[in-house]
């Protein structure tokens, strides 16, 4: 490991303040459950590692008010998967948490972490997609908020700016109820990268938005307006529009599987996670 600076600012200002300083020779470190492996493989040699968990602004709280729940940037996933708002609401973020890496790597990795990491894979990002979440960011010219749907620019690669730090993460309560599901495909149980991952939610007239993972220099959301997904709409248009949504897909091979395959698992857990999502629907409907 190389050597490097290691501050802990107790300010917000102090920290966008060395962020500012150093650029792309710093890194933040929170959760540090990808920062820690890429410091010790190598893979990272930063000037300043930034320790942000005494920045109170970075709290690790979750807050619903005005039809908002707002997820602090150093909220872990287990805080995340236990909190009863996040099940009601968002099951699907709470589906694709619990599978993030391992028990000990849960209670460290922040839902933050896994977004401004900017895996293609990342288990969160396409239930995050689907939701339609919204990025604070605060920096040396202010703050800002951005969909998450633009703050993916490539493999490790976001929005980001110079001097800038994620807050925290906006999910809004949807207003109508919709049905939502999580699906993955892994080479093996447990602590495993996806080899694809998606998320489908689904509303009572059958509109439809996918996310798709590891298929992409980002992760992707597509979505579907033709009522194909509605609970008694014929099978035959459900299938063509999963395969008018999944061809916006640019699988490559890797060592986690081929092209052909990611495609064609795709469709598979696509439908898969449709059916998961109309059971969630049609089953909140009943409760009320």
């Amino acid at each position: 490991m190389a050597a490097f600076r290691y501050l802990r600012p107790r300010t917000m200002s102090e920290a966008i303040a060395v962020l500012d300083e150093h650029g792309a020779a710093a890194r933040v470190l929170a959760g540090g459950t990808d920062v820690l492996v890429r410091l010790r493989l190598g893979h990272l040699r930063p000037a300043v590692v930034l320790d942000v968990k005494d920045v109170p602004e970075l709290d690790a709280g979750i807050v619903e008010t005005d039809g908002v729940l707002r997820v602090g940037a150093r909220t872990v996933m287990t805080d995340l998967i236990a909190d009863a708002r996040v099940r009601r609401h968002f099951p699907a973020l709470a589906d694709a948490a619990s599978v993030v890496g391992s028990v000990q790597i849960r209670n460290r990795a922040t839902l933050a972490g896994n977004i401004c990491n900017a895996s293609p894979a990342a288990d969160t990002a396409p239930a995050l997609l689907v939701y339609g979440a919204i990025v604070h960011l605060a920096g040396p010219h202010g703050t800002r908020q951005v969909p998450l749907e633009t703050f993916f620019l490539g493999p490790g690669k976001t929005v980001v700016g110079r001097g800038e730090l994620v807050t925290a993460i906006d999910l809004p309560v949807p207003a109508a109820p919709v049905g939502a599901a999580f699906g993955r495909v892994t080479r093996r149980r447990g602590v495993d990268l996806a080899t694809i991952n998606l998320c489908c939610s689904v509303t009572r007239d059958g509109q439809a938005r996918f996310a798709f993972g590891a298929v992409a220099p980002t992760p992707i959301l597509v979505a579907d307006a033709s009522g194909a997904f509605a609970p008694d709409a014929p099978a035959h248009d459900r299938d063509a529009a999963i395969q008018r949504l999944i061809g916006h897909a640019r699988p490559i091979s890797d060592v986690r599987g081929g092209r052909e395959y990611r495609q064609a698992m795709l469709a598979v857990m696509s439908r898969r996670s449709w059916t998961t999502a109309i059971d969630r629907l049609t089953t909140r409907n009943e409760s009320r």
